[in-house]
């Protein structure tokens, strides 16, 4: 099986989340960043990770969505600021409706796997969330120092587990047909 691992990143916290998960597969494998996929053509299976930004999709993960067909299997990993275990419920609602605005784009077909964790929130996205004026985001901006660190040792080793079992799932899949 060939499996394709690729990311946008901004500030390289899913990088790091790639990176793991592309260690944690066997086979024939490739890691590329977005914009260095040509096609998908080849790939039984991919892991598509990027970041939460501004409440759902960056737009360039969008547009590489919207215009790549026959996906096969597919897996998603995704950074964003918030705790992935907020124990705050108000918080754990809208992580709930991050990760639901970004696998909505995907109509057709599901993914066989999701992941997600906390991300390092840089200096220059909280400035970017302080400038807008807008009291939930900077609230948001208010969280960096939660976020410094993150995805920490135990959420890549998480990372890497997802990858295991999400592989080893989709190869019985595929063995089944």
């Amino acid at each position: 099986m060939r499996i394709l691992v690729t990311y946008w990143t901004r500030t390289g916290n899913t990088r790091r989340v790639a990176e793991n998960i592309f260690g944690a597969l066997s086979g024939e494998k490739e890691l590329l960043s977005l914009d260095q996929v040509v096609s998908l053509e080849n790939y039984q299976m991919i892991f598509l990770g990027f970041p939460v930004m501004q409440f759902g999709l960056p737009a360039p993960v969008k547009e590489f969505i919207l215009r790549n067909t026959g996906w096969g299997h597919f897996a998603l990993f995704i950074t964003h600021a918030l705790s992935a275990t907020a124990s705050d419920p108000e918080l754990q609602v809208i992580l709930d409706k991050e990760i639901q605005r970004c696998t909505r784009v995907f109509t057709k077909v599901k993914p066989v796997g999701l992941f997600h964790c906390q991300g390092e929130l840089s200096e220059s996205a909280a400035s970017e969330l302080l400038a807008t004026g807008n009291p939930l985001l900077k609230e948001f901006a208010d969280m960096r120092a939660a976020t410094i660190g993150h995805p920490d040792r135990e959420e890549l080793n998480q990372a890497y587990q997802f990858a295991v079992t999400t592989f080893k799932e989709v190869e019985e899949k595929i063995k089944q047909l």
